[in-house]
């Protein structure tokens, strides 16, 4: 995997290079892309308590709407890169959330919150006790209201919801990349970090595949994470976006050259190279908006390009033509070090 990676960041350069030509085609638009931090989906900061038990209307909701500039920037060149003038139109993808007074809305809303009850205790989820978490009113809707609390866990907290048993109907949360804990980063019974990693990921990649830390903190801002102040569902998000997501190599923060006082920018890390794509970046981006990749034309189009390199590359390597003699063994790809 790691020479197959190699091999993808030799023609990232020409991909790059591509990005303005292809650009005027859509540029100055300005997509409403709905942070995975929306949806309506609820969390309340205190312990459920039994999983048969009672649950409380949950008291906070995640954020409202956010609006992120995509028109097309050229590919990060270092410091002499200067901010480029936004040219905005109002078109546009997103979608409404469901009033949160709606009954079934609020059937999900508790639904989310006793799944992440679950994940934090960790817990085997049993459809039992979902069913008493919906209550035999809304039982005949179950599957809806299942799948609309899966989709919310899913663009919010970058897990899946997997049935694990089904002669118990037992399911299990999955983090959708690798990271430690199950997505948690860290020891504990914290949320998972894997929604906010696809989140910065995807910012990085329409920005020109890198992004400066302002833009980063404009993006945070918007979905009312602070520099400075801790969250309650990702703690303190300085130290987990240039610290310990950069420690596990998924990001990497690295000062712009030539700038007084200096400033710095974020690239996607090795980890998140081997571990994701472009596309399945694109893929959450565009099931956040409740639509389809290609609807993201342009950075589609590179998307497709860059699953065209990685297959190239690791066929490469599997056909034995990167340069090994035949005779001579291969090494062992070892994992990268966790810290």
């Amino acid at each position: 995997m790691l020479r197959a990676s190699e091999k993808r960041q030799q023609t990232r350069g020409q991909t790059q290079g591509r990005q303005g030509a292809q650009a005027t085609a859509t540029k100055g638009k300005r997509v409403s892309f709905s942070s995975p931090l929306v949806l309506g989906a609820t969390i309340q900061k205190k312990s459920a308590g039994r999983s048969g038990g009672i649950l409380k209307k949950p008291q906070r909701a995640l954020s409202t709407t956010i609006l992120v500039d995509v028109s097309h920037k050229k590919p990060c060149k270092g410091a002499n890169s200067k901010t480029e003038k936004k040219q905005r139109s109002s078109q546009g993808l997103s979608f409404s959330v469901p009033s949160r007074s709606d009954p079934l809305t609020m059937k999900i809303n508790m639904l989310v919150h006793f799944l992440m009850e679950m994940y934090k205790m960790k817990k085997p989820i049993m459809k039992a006790d979902m069913l008493k978490i919906v209550q035999k009113r809304y039982e005949n809707r179950f599957p809806e209201i299942l799948k609309k609390a899966s989709f919310s866990i899913e663009v919010v907290f970058g897990v899946d919801l997997k049935e694990i048993d089904s002669s118990k109907d037992s399911y299990i949360l999955v983090s959708k990349m690798d990271l430690p804990n199950n997505g948690r980063v860290t020891r504990g019974k914290g949320f998972p970090k894997t929604g906010l990693l696809l989140n910065l990921l995807g910012v990085i990649f329409i920005k020109g595949n890198c992004a400066t830390e302002e833009k980063i903190w404009e993006f945070l801002n918007k979905m009312r994470i602070y520099d400075g102040k801790k969250h309650f569902i990702f703690g303190e998000p300085r130290k987990l976006i240039t610290q310990d997501l950069v420690k596990l190599k998924y990001l990497e923060y690295r000062p712009m050259p030539n700038t007084n006082p200096a400033r710095y920018e974020f690239l996607w890390g090795p980890r998140a190279h081997a571990e994701t794509s472009k596309m399945k970046v694109l893929e959450f981006w565009a099931k956040v908006n409740r639509t389809v990749p290609s609807a993201f034309q342009f950075w589609y189009e590179e998307a497709l390009r860059d699953e065209q390199e990685r297959a190239l590359a690791a066929a490469t390597f599997n056909d034995g033509s990167d340069g090994w003699a035949e005779n001579v063994p291969r090494p062992r790809l070892a994992a990268l070090p966790m810290p």
